[in-house]
C-alpha cells in the first residue's frame, strides 16, 4: 500500500493549516498503524474528513488522533478499544501510574464526546433516505402488489392512495404578479382622461359646436405629471 504523501494531505486540508504539515508528521501518519486494513481506512479518512479543519480551531495533531479514533470505531471497535489503539502510549502510562480501568473508561467516553470527534462522526453519517433506499423501493413494490391483487377494495384503495402520495411528481412553482400601491398609474390616468373626453364630446355635439365626424377624426393627448 502506497503511503500518504505530504502533497496529498496538504491538498485535502484548508489552506490555513497546511503549514503544519511536514515530513515528520507524515512519517508519524504512515507508520502509526501496523494493520493494513486499519491503515487504509485511516489514510482515506484523513483526506475525506479534512473539511472539519476549515475554521482552523483544531491542531493538526488533534485532527489526526480524532480521525484515527473514528476509523477504529467505524471498523467495529468499542469506545475503550478505539481509545486504547489511538493512544497506546497514554494507556501504558495510565497502567504504570495505577489509573483504574473505570477512570480510563471515563477518559475514553469523554474523548468520544469531544467536539472534534463528533464533527468527524457527522461527516461519516449516511442520510437515512439514502441508507434505506432499497427498503423504500420494496415498500412501493408491496403497495403496488396490494393495489393490483388484493381481494379487499379498501386495501387496494389504500395502496393506490399511498402510491399516488409517494410517487407524486414535484409541483410546478407558480409565479404570481403582485400589483401594489406603487404600480404604474398610466392605466388610471388613461381611464380618467377618456371619461372626461367623452363627457366633453357629448356636450359639444349637444350644443352643435362640433359634429360626430370631426370628433372621430381627432386624437387623444395624455399629459402625465412628473410626480404621479
Amino acid at each position: 500500500m502506497q503511503p500518504l504523501t505530504e502533497d496529498q494531505f496538504k491538498a485535502a486540508l484548508p489552506a490555513q493549516v497546511r503549514g503544519s504539515v511536514n515530513s515528520s508528521l507524515m512519517k508519524l501518519i504512515n507508520t502509526t498503524l501496523s494493520s493494513s486494513e486499519a491503515m487504509e481506512s485511516f489514510r482515506e479518512n484523513l483526506i475525506s474528513y479534512a473539511a472539519v479543519m476549515q475554521d482552523g480551531r483544531f491542531k493538526i495533531t488533534h485532527y489526526i488522533n480524532a480521525v484515527k479514533y473514528v476509523s477504529f470505531k467505524l471498523l467495529g471497535s468499542t469506545n475503550i478499544a478505539a481509545y486504547s489503539k489511538t493512544f497506546p502510549d497514554k494507556i501504558q502510562r495510565f497502567k504504570a501510574e495505577g489509573v483504574s480501568d473505570k477512570d480510563i473508561s471515563s477518559y475514553a467516553a469523554a474523548f468520544n464526546r469531544s467536539k472534534l470527534v463528533n464533527l468527524i462522526f457527522a461527516q461519516t453519517m449516511v442520510p437515512t433516505h439514502v441508507l434505506n433506499a432499497p427498503l423504500f423501493q420494496q415498500a412501493l413494490n408491496t403497495q403496488a402488489e396490494l393495489m393490483m391483487n388484493s381481494s379487499s377494495d379498501k386495501v387496494r384503495c389504500d395502496a393506490a392512495n399511498s402510491l399516488l402520495t409517494h410517487l407524486k411528481p414535484p409541483e410546478t412553482q407558480k409565479v404570481e404578479l403582485e400589483l401594489g400601491a406603487k404600480t404604474d398609474k398610466t392605466l388610471d390616468i388613461l381611464r380618467a382622461s377618456t371619461m372626461e373626453l367623452v363627457k366633453q364630446q357629448k356636450e359639444l355635439i349637444a350644443s352643435g359646436a362640433r359634429d360626430a365626424k370631426s370628433i372621430a377624426a381627432g386624437g387623444l393627448i395624455i399629459v402625465r405629471d412628473s410626480d404621479q
